[in-house]
């Protein structure tokens, strides 16, 4: 994806400036906010993840970081990253 961004950056350079007025510079501008906003959602998740695995190590995983109870099984299955259980991820402090 990264690749792909750098990929999009440089199309934009090979195109006049004016994206309102040009019809390749509004889909490139686009494609540039997409794949801008999809990479930032993965590295989010890998963060995510790597926190996980963190939790794993030091033998806290599966416990709420905000409450310090238990996360259900149900919720680390559909979500393995899942940091807080579901009550305090439902709160409105969140």
């Amino acid at each position: 994806m990264a690749r792909d961004l750098d990929q999009v950056k440089a199309a934009s350079t090979l195109v006049a400036t004016d994206d309102e007025h040009d019809p390749e510079g509004a889909t490139i501008a686009f494609d540039r906010a997409q794949l801008t906003a999809v990479l930032d959602q993965a590295r989010r998740r890998v963060a995510e993840l790597d926190d996980a695995l963190g939790r794993v190590s030091d033998g806290t995983y599966g416990t709420c970081t905000q409450c310090g109870e238990p996360i259900a099984a149900e919720r680390l299955v559909a979500r393995p990253a899942a940091a807080t259980c579901i009550a305090c991820a439902s709160s409105p402090v969140n």
